[in-house]
């Protein structure tokens, strides 16, 4: 993996990211990027992935206007992960307490994200979240 000559987004004394390039770049790549065919589309559920953001260890993998680094958060009891940013938005999970969701949006009252590493994507109301200090 490329180390990276300072470390990625350093935010006054909140701990840097890590000095790898695992979140700017996929292990896989090699040589140059370019556009070769139809864009890989992306069950919603299963990757934090959409029209217009994606998280940015996807970049080189999936084409979209933004990328984002992920902001983890707390999840306080009773929270539930939705389809949709609204409070009629179709069920997806009841989220584990104490667990950690990483924001990848902030929209009006809710967040967009990913639960965990590698767990379902969708929304949370941002009262149900607490951010990681």
């Amino acid at each position: 993996m490329t180390r990276l000559s300072a470390p990625i987004f350093a935010f006054g004394d909140l701990p840097t990211l890590a000095a790898d390039d695992s979140y700017t770049r996929p292990f896989t790549l090699e040589g140059m990027l370019a556009m070769t065919g139809p864009s890989v589309t992306a069950d919603p559920g299963c990757l934090p992935v959409r029209g217009d953001l994606a998280h940015i260890k996807l970049a080189g993998r999936y084409f979209v206007p933004h990328y984002a680094v992920p902001m983890p958060h707390t999840i306080k009891a009773g929270a539930v992960l939705l389809a949709a940013g609204r409070a009629d938005g179709e069920f997806v999970m009841d989220l584990p307490k104490g667990g950690v969701f990483n924001v990848l949006d902030i929209a009006g009252a809710w967040a967009w994200g990913q639960l965990g590493e590698d767990g379902r994507v969708g929304y949370v109301a941002l009262d149900q979240l607490e951010a990681v200090i």
